[in-house]
């Protein structure tokens, strides 16, 4: 499910749930709205409101680390293309097939991973997509060095080659990440829990419903939040793309 359609259904689980709360108060005995019942209403409602705080706290940050381990790891495979171009460019004429070959399979990467139309994050994936790449690590084995400076480069560019590919692997890996189904499952249980607490313990009103309501939209703004940032590579916050684009630019000169 896309991050949106995970936080409107948090929005409705959680606020019906207050909803809910609000109109069985009204239901209740009398006898059932006791400061001392409501007191281990409010205690309990404590306890998992710091649960949830907590779970909280920690999905932001660890979809906060992903989202910036995945942005340098593009960064530096930015890096190591134009360190891999100029390699070639060093070695001589005859990479020229080799550097055509490369910026053509980094353009396709660019436009499929960083597109204003939207990522195709699993097309890198695609046989064709493998298959340039190993056509272009073929080139760097075909090369025939006469002297001591191109066997280096040579052994140079192939290192460069693998680590670029290496990263590419993990970014298809990991840009797809999403939250496990049972733990959203859970932390939507304990939400709905606390928000039906809240509605039983207080009095129906309007200021009391525009209260909940504005809660319960922070809640699933939250969850949006860490959904998108756990797929880094699409969505409203994905990573930007200039470091790829502008490595791009430099490459064949």
């Amino acid at each position: 499910m896309s991050p949106l359609t995970i936080a409107s259904i948090v929005f409705v689980c959680v606020f019906g749930a207050a909803v809910c709360g609000l109109l069985l108060r009204s239901l209740l005995p009398e006898h059932h709205l006791s400061e001392n019942s409501m007191g281990i209403v409010n205690l309990g409602a404590g306890l998992i409101a710091t649960l949830a705080a907590l779970v909280l706290g920690l999905l932001i940050a660890s979809a906060k680390n992903s989202f910036d381990r995945i942005g340098d790891q593009v960064t530096q495979t930015a890096a190591k293309v134009v360190m891999l171009d100029r390699t070639l460019a060093l070695y001589g004429p005859e990479t020229k097939e080799a550097r055509d070959l490369l910026r053509s399979a980094v353009a396709s990467a660019v436009e499929l991973t960083f597109s204003e139309h939207g990522s195709q994050v699993a097309e890198l994936d695609a046989p064709e997509k493998l298959t340039r790449i190993e056509q272009f690590q073929d080139k760097l084995w075909a090369l025939s060095p006469r002297t001591d400076a191109q066997r280096a480069l040579q052994s140079h560019a192939v290192e460069l080659s693998n680590e670029v590919a290496q990263m590419r692997w993990l970014v298809i890996a990991q840009g797809e990440g999403s939250m496990p189904t049972p733990f959203l499952v859970v932390l939507v249980l304990w939400l709905v829990i606390l928000f039906a607490g809240f509605g039983l313990v207080t009095a129906r009103n309007s200021t009391v419903v525009a209260v909940l309501f504005l809660c319960a939209l922070s809640v699933s703004g939250s969850m949006f939040l860490i959904e998108e940032m756990n797929r880094p590579l699409q969505g409203l916050i994905k990573i930007s793309g200039a470091p790829m684009r502008n490595a791009l630019s430099h490459l064949g000169q």
